[in-house]
């Protein structure tokens, strides 16, 4: 259970005004599951360093899993600002659970039914949208993360398929997997993305440990040593890294609205706090220091809020520019973990106890704040934008 009333989440400017029934019971809904499935068990997975079991089953049960994608191939046909509303509202009880259902959706569904062939749709997605079966994503590698057109990771065409040698790093699900989506080089250099399966000979998935953040998620990565590969596999529809980065738009997109969530359970646990907790016998939120906090939390929240709305109805449009993203990606990120950070000293020492959540979303957004896409490059797209001129390298 949270420690406030699910009452007191801000909605300061009345931005429910601007949202359908629709987006409103699908809030409702995943905020009630969130609140019966995830806050009792988060803090121990978290503590444990394990993933939450039957997680994607239960998040397919919601529709959490590709809630975009067409009714057709088992989605829920729903448009970008319910996306996003379910994104916050899983990162309200934890960024790993977000993550899930993030990369199970945009990573890995979206590039199916952007750039696959029937088959590959129909035999994939339904099964993806249930939880059935997991996905993830192939991009990153160990010496190319900022910089994927340098990646190694390779295939050659050997008649009846593809041999695909390389490696894969920082992923999300990747020791759970049934499929990942692997972006590779072919011959001639050029990027295309194909379907891998965990029972190909030569594909195995070694865990990462030891991490300080994102503990409730299984991260690792996918090895690749001479795997076949069914030329059915590969995605016919994209060639070049624009099918890659428009996943990672995808993501980040969602990622804009997920980051609220957790910003809005540790201004709404620092609220409560505040009120509750006697020092100098009168509750501490009566101090013009702890209210300057409070309001400043507000504001960012509201802010990053309606930021999001308008991206959405952007995206609904199809007028949302991978610059557009980046902004949100990268001021909303900043706002959360900030708001985790200053949240956390409002609660003293109690902040760092597992029975609150602010360290626990402070660690997880250093991920965060890092992959899909760093904080600086964020700034350099946008600046990018500005100006016309690449500071790239």
């Amino acid at each position: 259970m949270s420690y406030y009333p699910l009452t007191s989440i801000p909605d300061y400017y009345l931005m429910d005004e601007l949202l359908t029934d629709e987006h409103k019971l699908i809030r409702q809904s995943v905020r009630d599951w969130v609140e019966s499935f995830v806050m009792p068990k988060i803090d121990g997975a978290a503590q444990n360093h394990t993933d939450i079991p039957n997680l994607m089953k239960e998040l397919g049960k919601i529709g959490a899993l590709g809630p975009y994608i067409p009714e057709e191939y088992g989605g829920s046909g729903l448009d970008q600002i319910s996306y996003g509303i379910i994104m916050q509202e899983l990162e309200r009880g934890d960024s790993a659970v977000r993550s899930a259902a993030s990369v199970q959706s945009s990573l890995v569904m979206f590039p199916i039914n952007e750039f696959g062939s029937e088959e590959q749709k129909k035999k994939y997605l339904p099964k993806l949208a249930s939880g059935e079966m997991i996905g993830a994503f192939g991009l990153t590698e160990p010496n190319h993360g900022s910089d994927p057109s340098s990646m190694e990771t390779h295939f050659e065409d050997k008649g009846d398929h593809y041999l695909l040698n390389g490696a894969k790093m920082w992923i999300t699900n990747a020791p759970l997997c049934d499929i990942a989506v692997v972006w590779a080089k072919n011959q001639e250099g050029k990027v295309q993305g194909m379907i891998v399966e965990r029972s190909f000979e030569g594909f195995t998935t070694p865990e990462t440990h030891n991490k300080w953040s994102l503990r409730a998620s299984k991260t690792g990565e996918l090895v690749f040593n001479n795997v076949k590969v069914p030329k059915e596999n590969l995605l016919p529809n994209v060639v070049g890294l624009k099918g890659p980065l428009s996943c990672l738009n995808s993501a980040r997109y969602g990622i804009s609205w997920g980051v609220i969530g957790a910003a809005i359970d540790c201004y709404c646990t620092a609220v409560q706090y505040a009120k509750e907790r006697k020092q100098f016998g009168k509750p501490i939120a009566s101090f013009q220091l702890q209210q300057k906090k409070l309001a400043e939390f507000l504001t960012e929240i509201t802010k990053a809020q309606l930021l999001c709305l308008q991206l959405g109805n952007l995206k609904n449009d199809h007028r949302a520019t991978p610059a557009h993203i980046s902004m949100a990606k990268r001021n909303n990120v900043k706002m959360a973990i900030d708001i985790a950070r200053e949240s956390r000293q409002i609660l003293g020492g109690m902040g760092i106890m597992g029975e609150f959540p602010m360290m626990r979303h402070a660690a997880n957004l250093e991920s965060v704040i890092t992959y899909e896409g760093t904080h600086d490059i964020h700034l350099l797209i946008t600046g990018l934008d500005i100006t016309g001129i690449n500071a790239f390298g």
